[in-house]
C-alpha cells in the first residue's frame, strides 16, 4: 500500500529555495527576536506525535489514511508552498541524500529551520531521494504518514519542527538498512585523539554514544573531556543525534548545517559548547521563552520543558567541518539504573541485548509521575521501520565483523537508591571516559553486574561507586535478579532476534 504524491503536488504555486535571509523575513509575521539577535518561534504542537505515526512497511496504514492523503491533496489545491531542497550527509560513504520539504507558505519558519539543519544540495532539480509534505494547517485529524520505500511523508495537523527533521531521518535510517549498508542509529558520535598509556603513541578513537533523554548523550558527545591539547590531545564532535553504522564500522553524519538540541537548563557551566552556539545570532529557536525585550530564559518552562533550537554546527566548539567518523572503536550505553555499574565493558553478546534493551530509567523532566521507573526502547530509537528484532541481529553482526570495536554500559545517575544513593558526577563520567581514549584501565570480571568493571580510574574513587558499598549481599543479588528477569522478557517481545543472543542478559 503506497501514499506516494504527485511530484510537485498541485497548488496555487510553489516558492522555490528561497534563500535563508528571505526564509526568515517570510516569517517574520511569528519571529520574536532574541536579544543575540536571532529569531524565535513558538508553535501550536511542541512535541512529536509517534502515536500519530503510521508506516506502510508494518501495515500501519489504513484505508482511511489513504482517503486522508486524497483529502490533502485537495487542500493543497488552494495553496501556495514552500519548496526547499538540502543535502543529508557528506558525499563519502553513500553519498548526499538529496531531501525535498514542501510546507504551506504561512509556515515559512519550519523551512527556515529545516534550511539551517542540513547543507545545500549540488542539484536540487534531481529528483530527490525523500519527499516530506507539510500541511501544519491540516483541519482534520493528526497524522504522520510514512511510506518508506517510496521516500514520501505526509506530516498533516502539526507545526512542530521536529516531524520535519524526523521524517528525512527515519526515511534515512531505512534507507541504510534496506540497501544493505548497515544501520541508522539515533546515536552522537565524536573523534577522539589521546596518548595511549599503553604504547604512548597518540591514538585516534571514535566513541558513539546511545542514550535516551535526559541521560546525557548530547552533553557527552560535545564534552572536550579535559584533554591535553598542548600534547597533541582533542576530541572533534560529529554528530549529536543520528548517524549510519556500515558494516565496516565507518559512521556516517547526517545532518551538516545544525544540531536540533534541548534548551531547557542550558547553562554556560554544565554545556558551555552548546550554550556558546545556541546564543550565536545564527540559532533559531523553537518554544524557548523570550521576554518581549529579547531577554531568553533556558531555565523557564511555561511553554514547554522541550525549547528547542537549531545551532550552527561551525559555531559548537569543537567541530572541524566533517560530520563523519572513519572507524567508530567505542560505543557506550548510557543509562541511569542505580543496579548499573559506572561503566562496564560488554561482550558482543552482551552489547547487542543491550542494543535491544534500549535501557535507562524516567526521569523527572520525561515525566514527574514515572520518575524512576525502567523505560526501554530498543536502540534507544523510537523512528525503526520494520521488525526491531532484526536491528539487534544486524548491530551483533557488525561487532563481529569488527572484533576492535568494544561496548560499554555508562551509568550517568547514581549507584544506589535513596538515601544510600551515590550520585554520578559529570566529573566522573569525563574522568572514565577520559581513561578509555587513553587506554589506563585494566579490566576485571565482576560476578554481580556479569560485565568486566574498571579495577581503577584516574580521578575517580572508586569506593563512591561500588555496588556492594551501597546494597547488601542478598539486596543485590534480589534485585538484580528481578531486572534480568524483566529484561529477558522484553526481549522476548522480538521473535525476529535469535534466542541464542537473548541467553546472554547481563
Amino acid at each position: 500500500m503506497s501514499i506516494a504524491t504527485d511530484a510537485p503536488p498541485k497548488c496555487r504555486g510553489i516558492l522555490v529555495n528561497p534563500g535563508r535571509d528571505e526564509l526568515r523575513e517570510l516569517a517574520g509575521s511569528d519571529e520574536r527576536t532574541t536579544e543575540y539577535g536571532s529569531p524565535s518561534y513558538i508553535t501550536q504542537h511542541r512535541a512529536r506525535s509517534a502515536k500519530d505515526t503510521r508506516n506502510t512497511v508494518d501495515g500501519e496504514i489504513t484505508p482511511a489514511d489513504l482517503e486522508m492523503i486524497e483529502a490533502a491533496k485537495r487542500f493543497l489545491e488552494s495553496r501556495e508552498l514552500i519548496r526547499v531542497d538540502r543535502c543529508m550527509g557528506e558525499a563519502s560513504g553513500f553519498g548526499c541524500i538529496h531531501c525535498r520539504l514542501y510546507v504551506t507558505r504561512p509556515f515559512a519558519r519550519l523551512a527556515h529551520m529545516f534550511d539551517a539543519s542540513l547543507t545545500e544540495s549540488g542539484n536540487p532539480d534531481n529528483q530527490p531521494d525523500f519527499v516530506t509534505i507539510d500541511i501544519p494547517e491540516w483541519p482534520h485529524e493528526k497524522a504522520i504518514l510514512v511510506d518508506p520505500e517510496e521516500g514520501v511523508t505526509w506530516v498533516l495537523g502539526s507545526d512542530y519542527y521536529g516531524e520535519i527533521k524526523k521524517s528525512f531521518l527515519r526515511q534515512a535510517m531505512y534507507l541504510a538498512k534496506a540497501r544493505g549498508k548497515g544501520l541508522g542509529l539515533h546515536a552522537g558520535s565524536k573523534l577522539v585523539r589521546t596518548h595511549s598509556a599503553r604504547t604512548g603513541d597518540l591514538v585516534e578513537k571514535g566513541f558513539l554514544f546511545f542514550g535516551l533523554s535526559g541521560t546525557g548523550k548530547t552533553s557527552l558527545t560535545c564534552h572536550d573531556f579535559d584533554l591535553d591539547e598542548a600534547k597533541g590531545e582533542y576530541v572533534r564532535v560529529r554528530q549529536d543525534d543520528v548517524v549510519m553504522l556500515t558494516p565496516d564500522a565507518f559512521c556516517k553524519g547526517t545532518e551538516g548545517g545544525g544540531f536540533y538540541i534541548k534548551t531547557d537548563g542550558l547553562n554556560p557551566r554544565d554545556q558551555e559548547a552548546l550554550y556558546d552556539a545556541a546564543t550565536s545570532e545564527r540559532a533559531i529557536f523553537e518554544n524557548v521563552w523570550v521576554d518581549d525585550d529579547g531577554t531568553v530564559d533556558f531555565y523557564n518552562e511555561e511553554l514547554t520543558s522541550n525549547g528547542r533550537a537549531v545551532v550552527p554546527i561551525d559555531e559548537v566548539r569543537n567541530t572541524d567541518g566533517t560530520i563523519d567518523v572513519q572507524e567508530i572503536t567505542d560505543i557506550f550505553f548510557i543509562t541511569r539504573n542505580p543496579l548499573v555499574p559506572a561503566i562496564g565493558r560488554l561482550t558482543a553478546d552482551e552489547a547487542a541485548v543491550a542494543f535491544m534493551l534500549g535501557e535507562s530509567i524516567k526521569t523527572s523532566a520525561a515525566d514527574p509521575n514515572a520518575k524512576g521507573e525502567p523505560v526501554r526502547v530498543v536502540g534507544t530509537n523510537p523512528f525503526i521501520v520494520g521488525p526491531k528484532g532484526r536491528e539487534g541481529e544486524l548491530f551483533r553482526d557488525i561487532l563481529e565483523d569488527n572484533p576492535g570495536l568494544h561496548c560499554y554500559i555508562l551509568n550517568t545517575g547514581a549507584i544506589g537508591q535513596g538515601e544510600r544513593a551515590e550520585k554520578i558526577r559529570l566529573l566522573d563520567t569525563v574522568a572514565i571516559l577520559r581513561a578509555v581514549a587513553r587506554d589506563q584501565i585494566d579490566w576485571v570480571p565482576d560476578e554481580a553486574s556479569l560485565m568486566e568493571v574498571p579495577k581503577s580510574v584516574p580521578g575517580v574513587d572508586g569506593s563512591r561507586l561500588d555496588l556492594t558499598v551501597h546494597f547488601s549481599e542478598s539486596e543485590l543479588a534480589d534485585r538484580l535478579a528481578d531486572l534480568r528477569a524483566a529484561r529477558r522478557e522484553w526481549l522476548d517481545r522480538f521473535p525476529t532476534f535469535p534466542d541464542e543472543l537473548k541467553e546472554a542478559v547481563y
